[in-house]
């Protein structure tokens, strides 16, 4: 999957104006005072460097404007890809596990997003890099920062606040290419919800990713690793 941060492109998904820097601090891998440092858990085994403007992520951005004026209730119904039901039977998901234990919700969200179909944005959308809100990849399936992204918005919608919840771009040493999730602060732990994986796994149990940035309403971060 390419990432882009003005116009679509095959460029990395690391912040252009920061890739020298990033490079130099971290040559082996990759990528102020960390944000939360005292409050929230260490994220695979990184330091943050909370960034002091949203302005080089519009891509967050604009899916943040559109979540709010376009995750709306719908009319009626048709049939077809494009079928309005999506987003009446999300909000109907959401009522029906919104007085579940937390650990139950993580888990029904993780599998609900989970079980729509993989599409690359330039099947979708005609663009190598496109951040859909959840109607569109209630719609059309999407690509994995699609499913993190639905996945933030369910949670935030069940009462879940923002600085709980990040997405986490990353570098899958695995199969060496970027990914996306959504990580989870609970009790003290870093839960990661995964297109990969139907379980909601702490951090502990994944040895294979190398966080790059993570980002929620509020801020971004980048991760840099700290020394063992």
């Amino acid at each position: 999957m390419a990432h882009s941060w003005t116009q679509p492109s095959s460029a990395s998904w690391l912040l252009r104006p920061y890739l020298l820097l990033l490079l130099a601090q971290f040559s082996l891998l990759t990528c102020g005072v960390p944000a939360f440092a005292s409050t929230t858990p260490v994220v695979f085994h990184t330091s943050e460097e909370a960034q002091q403007t949203m302005a080089y992520l519009p891509q967050w951005l604009n899916a943040l404007e559109r979540h709010v004026t376009q995750d709306v209730p719908e009319g009626q119904c048709t049939d077809g890809i494009f079928n309005k039901c999506h987003l009446k039977k999300w909000r109907a998901f959401l009522t029906s596990i919104k007085d579940k234990p937390r650990a139950q919700q993580l888990d029904e969200v993780n599998r609900y997003a989970n079980q729509k179909s993989y599409v690359i944005d330039m099947d979708n959308y005609g663009k190598e890099d496109y951040w859909a809100i959840a109607k569109e990849f209630l719609y059309n399936g999407g690509d994995c920062e699609d499913y993190a992204i639905t996945k933030f918005f369910s949670l935030r919608w069940l009462g879940y606040d923002a600085d709980d919840l990040r997405l986490l771009i990353l570098q899958d040493t695995n199969l060496r290419v970027q990914h996306a999730v959504l990580i989870v602060f609970e009790k003290g732990q870093v839960l990661v919800l995964d297109n990969q994986s139907q379980q909601v796994l702490p951090q502990e149990k994944i040895l294979h990713y190398v966080p790059l940035y993570s980002v929620n309403e509020k801020q971004w971060w980048l991760h840099v690793p700290l020394t063992r």
